[in-house]
């Protein structure tokens, strides 16, 4: 009798059920996250209507969002790290859940600024909590699949936003689609029952005595805790300036005022080691939105003002791009898991330049333009379905999701920065070449910081022993081999 040798499990059994469930619960929140998110870049038309509102204001409806987006991200993400990702993704849920019901009651634009902003803080803290917590309950080996399946969740999230759009808004009007934002708090009271803890924050950090506090730098003496109050306060106010008409004729003085605040700080959380990491980390974030949102937050009203299409047309534009990102994300993880994160990230945006102007060239065949969203939104879009892979792998766990969610909420700023680019650049050429050339021009630049590595390249000059990639699975004490369904649930 010969001694046969086991076959390895498919990667899908290499995940528990327990694992599959809490990677669920997380999906579920990203959907409606999604949803909640989207839904202004629809109504945007109707909103400027109803509010008489120019195309830079209406632009900076969705601008909004990432103002305070840096404050969540660092706040939930710290409540993340030192309680849990559990109680850090509920608050999120349920914040930009009533924020984006407060957008519903909106009696004019600077109300539903303000609500907007809620929905910037509760976002940022979701994608933190939800991205560590998918990958922390993942095999080490699947963690980039995590990554992908798990900001998929966003696209479905969209394309449920679409569909909702094309039912709700002209049979009962844009407020509707807002009042749907009430959902997600069923969903988080549910969350709070259900999930257990990321296991990874459970073995490395619940059971210590003194638990992370990834803000102590910031308040070590009464002097830098002053001084970095300062900052937090000189942050919020100039960028809520420069993205409203309060700082017009100021702006490009405040968002250098905002930017070298932010970055301050950035520095500090950073610290001696990895505050070259922190800035370089931002950076390349900062050029990934700017690359995805030109088109993610103006598309809709490219597509009914230059190109005249009904809300049904605008509709089935947007299922095609959403379902477009989707399938990006879902090929991400795989391929990311293949041949590499960084790799997979440059490889896939380089083969997505080729269809971005093409995009813009297309007018009057719904179908050829569907076909060629989905393209681009799988090739370019989809990717960024890496981004907490990427980003997650060069921080520790006890600080992963406070370091994530600023550099990335920080570097999201970009998102602000492109819908209001985009309308600039309209005013001098049309609105469909205007957003081809800040995706194109955009997506170089991020395979450049991507491709060549560069904040590890950066963080290797202050900390030249530093840990490669913290969420690998060849760390010390991590599997190197899948494990047996015993030992993955514990059992």
């Amino acid at each position: 009798m010969h001694n046969k040798t086991q076959a390895p499990l498919p990667w899908y059994r290499e995940v528990s059920r327990t694992q599959w469930k809490s990677f669920f619960a997380a999906w579920i929140g990203y959907v409606l996250d999604g949803f909640d998110f989207v839904v202004i870049t629809l109504v945007l038309t109707e909103i400027s209507d109803d509010f008489h509102l120019s195309t830079v204001q209406a632009a900076s409806l969705v601008s909004a969002a990432f103002i305070t987006r840096w404050l969540g991200g660092a706040v939930l993400g710290a409540l993340g790290d030192r309680y849990g990702r559990k109680l850090s993704m509920i608050v999120s849920i349920l914040l930009y859940s009533l924020g984006t019901f407060a957008c519903g009651l909106s009696w004019d634009y600077t109300s539903l600024f303000v609500a907007r902003l809620a929905i910037g803080m509760g976002m940022a803290g979701e994608y933190s909590a939800s991205a560590t917590y998918a990958m922390e309950s993942w095999p080490a080996r699947l963690r980039n699949r995590a990554s992908g399946f798990l900001i998929s969740g966003f696209s479905v999230g969209s394309v449920l936003a679409a569909q909702a759009y094309k039912w709700i808004v002209p049979a009962l009007g844009w407020r509707w689609l807002f009042y749907i934002g009430l959902v997600p708090i069923v969903v988080a009271l549910w969350l709070r029952r259900a999930l257990p803890e990321a296991t990874e924050w459970s073995e490395s950090v619940k059971e210590k005595t003194a638990r992370p506090n990834p803000f102590r730098p910031l308040f070590a003496t009464p002097v830098l805790a002053a001084v970095n109050t300062v900052l937090v306060v000189v942050a919020t106010v100039t960028l809520f300036a420069v993205f409203t008409p309060t700082g017009a004729g100021l702006v490009p003085v405040l968002s250098v005022l905002a930017g070298v605040s932010l970055l301050a700080l950035a520095v500090q959380l950073g610290g001696r080691r990895s505050w070259l990491l922190y800035v370089s980390m931002i950076v390349t974030i900062f050029f990934a939105f700017l690359y995805t949102w030109p088109i993610q937050a103006l598309l809709p009203t490219y597509l009914k003002t230059e190109l005249g299409y009904s809300p049904s047309q605008v509709s089935d534009a947007l299922f095609f791009a959403g379902f477009g990102t989707m399938a990006g994300c879902w090929l991400a993880g795989f391929v990311g898991d293949w041949i590499g994160t960084k790799k997979a990230y440059a490889f896939t945006l380089l083969a997505s330049m080729v269809f971005v102007f093409p995009v813009f060239a297309v007018r009057d065949n719904l179908l050829l333009l569907g076909g060629l969203l989905f393209v681009l939104q799988a090739l370019s879009f989809g990717i960024s379905g890496l981004l907490p892979r990427y980003i997650g792998g060069h921080f520790p766990t006890e600080g992963r999701a406070a370091a994530l969610g600023f550099t990335y909420n920080v570097g999201a700023l970009g998102g602000a920065v492109a819908p209001v680019l985009g309308a600039h650049l309209a005013s001098g050429m049309p609105l469909g070449r205007a957003l081809a050339v800040l995706t194109f021009g955009g997506t170089v630049l991020v395979v450049l910081l991507v491709g060549f590595d560069v904040p590890a390249r950066l963080n290797r000059l202050t900390d030249p022993h530093g840990v490669h990639d913290h969420l690998a699975a060849d760390l010390p004490g991590a599997p190197s081999s899948p494990l047996p369904a015993q030992a993955r649930t514990g059992a």
